[in-house]
């Protein structure tokens, strides 16, 4: 029986956009698992092929000080409702234990002695899968992935939420550690941390995988829900539009202003483009019924990679929509009728 055909490109279409030697606190993206049969190329082209569901891990902000971080805690554990978890299992959910908690983490902090004023007491961390994730096995996954991101390292407590469509953790860690580290992750650190939380998912029969958006075919980054709340207050009629829209207009009528960014995108989305095509089209010459299966899967991928376009060029392509019937009316002479 033939081995699994692996055309070369592999690295390049799933290696997160960062600079992987600049991870602080964690080995570089990929190295830890590396070894784990759920890691090989052909296990994760299976499921890139299947559009599993992937994790987020994002770094929502910091608490200053101890009312901050009293505050902090009260909402993400809705005022005593919720039990906030920590290392080993323990629970806190009073607002005395709150209290104590905050006390403790404060009085470590006040005893280093190189402490700016203004620096960060903890970290807030949030960990997400979509919609209809088990939510025993994401709370169990969620679990252990803080004991190894940061149980031997970092004193930490979590909630996990399941009262909005997406169940999602808050995770709260201190930012000085027990040997007098802080912890300030650079990307590098929050690719490992999503590549290390999809495994645990997947060691507890969840799906779940982490690869960039290019991998994916997405060039556009999320959008913030503060921006998306602001441009509904805008279309309402309420408010002024957000900054990032007015720019998106300028940059749209702009038809000299140069975007080597854009093209080197473009370029790098082809590539990405080029590797699944051939990587599919070898699996299908294959012997073997599971590959030509995997292949056809990565073709349907393909198939259905959306356009590379950034936001200027979908404003920019409404702009001249609309500026075609003037355009009509000018060189006829007559009205166009409104659409």
């Amino acid at each position: 029986m033939a081995d699994f055909v692996q055309v070369r490109g592999f690295e390049e279409a799933v290696r997160p956009p960062v600079q992987q030697r600049r991870a602080r606190l964690t080995d570089p993206p990929g190295q830890i698992a590396q070894s784990r049969p759920d890691m090989t190329p052909r296990a994760r082209l299976d499921r890139i092929a299947r559009r599993v569901p992937e994790v987020m891990v994002k770094i929502t902000g910091r608490t200053r000080d101890g009312g901050h971080l009293q505050n902090h805690l009260a909402y993400i554990g809705r005022n005593g409702k919720l039990p906030l978890e920590g290392p080993d299992g323990e629970r806190i959910q009073s607002r005395a234990d709150v209290g104590r908690l905050v006390g403790d983490w404060m009085a470590e902090v006040a005893a280093d002695p190189r402490r700016r004023k203004d620096s960060a007491v903890s970290l807030s961390i949030v960990l997400s899968m979509p919609p209809g994730t088990d939510p025993f096995r994401m709370h169990d996954a969620s679990r252990a992935f803080a004991s190894q991101m940061f149980g031997d390292s970092h004193p930490y407590v979590f909630a996990f939420h399941t009262d909005e469509r997406h169940p999602h953790v808050h995770l709260t860690v201190q930012t000085l550690g027990d040997d007098g580290r802080k912890l300030n992750p650079r990307k590098a650190d929050l690719e490992q941390w999503r590549q290390s939380f999809a495994a645990a998912l997947r060691d507890r029969g969840v799906e779940a995988e982490a690869t960039p958006r290019r991998t994916r075919g997405i060039v556009r980054k999320a959008e913030l829900g503060v921006l998306r709340r602001i441009r509904s207050r805008f279309s309402q009629g309420q408010g002024e539009p957000p900054n990032v829209d007015v720019a998106a207009v300028r940059e749209a009528l702009d038809k000299a202003r140069q975007t080597p960014w854009i093209e080197a995108g473009r370029a790098r989305q082809a590539d990405v483009h080029r590797y699944f095509t051939a990587q599919a089209l070898a699996l299908s010459r294959s012997d073997r019924e599971e590959d030509r299966e995997l292949g056809a899967a990565l073709a349907a991928f393909v198939k259905d990679m959306p356009p590379v376009r950034t936001r200027g060029e979908e404003i920019s392509a409404k702009i001249d929509l609309r500026r075609q019937p003037q355009d009509h009316e000018r060189r006829t002479g007559q009205k166009s009728r409104p659409r």
